[in-house]
């Protein structure tokens, strides 16, 4: 049974954050529901150590403070992050008790104590994005494969690196990508991604090459699957548990998939620094690169709701830069020499 804010606010925040958290997990995404359920579960630790007696928002106020407060011990990111779920959840809690919440309010608590962000430029290292680009094309070669098991894997694995340099997917969107998604004439696929929103995907033709060849490798366990291909996951799982069912690989094995191969391509512990994520930061700087700084064109292909998103990427794709620094302080010194 909920508690009455009245009589025990503090436990009555602690009982309505289940509540919360499940319409969380039936509208968004699950990396999403993560990030919320992290985040209240700091907060209602630090609710612990707090009781009181004093009215709902008074102590919504006092407790968002000392929040605010012990998250400075986190990144900016993460702080940023985890007040965003905590206002979604303040925003809940005014719908489910009789007097609204001074929402405004809480919103000026968060700008005046929270931490400024200030611009971050995304690292990583492209040359060795590249590296393993090259070593992805050459997988299927340079492995021995002891089983016709073994081959899929590699086929796979392969097309699922090509897909993630060359589309900009994030790794669950790949990894939910479905044969049906995909217009093979047109070299691109319709997807539901981040914000649940439908959005349009381009593919190279090395990575449309590397899928149909895993595909066409597959094709007898489609077939026998007894599902309608359409419905079939582009990149599924091979192992014993999943049998010679079709089932789509998860995101922890799609970033697993990665950190093998970066490992294997660069060597051991190369994958604390090139993610999943990492490719997609190579996909928006080769687009930039590639277009002579086209932000529009690399908002729409990266499918950055905000173009600031990705004016931070202009940064380190800016080649006129390099140049005229390498004229300046290089070619300028070296014929004094």
């Amino acid at each position: 049974m909920t508690s009455n804010p009245s009589d025990n606010p503090c436990q009555f925040i602690s009982d309505q954050i289940p509540a919360f958290l499940e319409l969380i997990r039936s509208s968004r995404s699950e990396n999403t529901y993560r990030s919320y359920a992290n985040a209240l579960e700091v907060y209602r630790q630090r609710l612990q150590e707090c009781p009181t007696q004093e009215s709902l928002e008074k102590y919504l106020e006092e407790s968002l403070i000392q929040f605010i407060d012990y998250l400075h011990e986190y990144s900016p990111a993460s702080e940023r992050l985890y007040l965003t779920a905590f206002y979604r959840f303040l925003e809940f809690l005014s719908s489910q008790v009789d007097f609204p919440i001074n929402l405004p309010r809480f919103r000026l608590v968060i700008r005046h104590r929270a931490r400024r962000y200030g611009q971050r430029l995304p690292q990583f290292p492209r040359s060795e994005i590249e590296e393993i680009i090259n070593y992805a094309i050459n997988i299927t070669t340079n492995q021995i494969a002891d089983s016709e098991t073994d081959q899929l894997r590699l086929l796979r694995d392969k097309a699922l690196l090509l897909t993630l340099a060359d589309s900009g997917l994030r790794i669950h969107e790949a990894c939910k990508l479905r044969r049906g998604d995909m217009d093979w004439n047109e070299q691109r696929a319709i997807i539901i991604g981040k914000g649940n929103q439908q959005a349009v995907v381009r593919f190279s033709t090395r990575a449309i090459k590397a899928i149909k060849e895993y595909l066409n490798a597959r094709a007898k366990l489609d077939g026998n699957s007894g599902k309608p291909i359409a419905s079939l996951p582009v990149f599924a799982r091979h192992d014993r548990a999943a049998g010679k069912k079709i089932k789509p690989i998860s995101t922890t094995t799609g970033r697993a998939i990665v950190e093998r191969h970066v490992n294997l391509a660069l060597g051991a512990n190369a994958s604390d620094v090139i993610t999943p994520h990492s490719f997609r930061h190579y996909f928006v700087t080769t687009v930039l690169r590639g277009s002579g700084g086209n932000l529009k064109l690399a908002q729409e292909l990266a499918r950055h709701k905000s173009i600031s998103v990705t004016q931070r990427y202009a940064h380190l794709s800016d080649d006129e830069l390099d140049q005229g620094y390498d004229e300046i302080f290089n070619q300028s010194s070296s014929s004094k020499n």
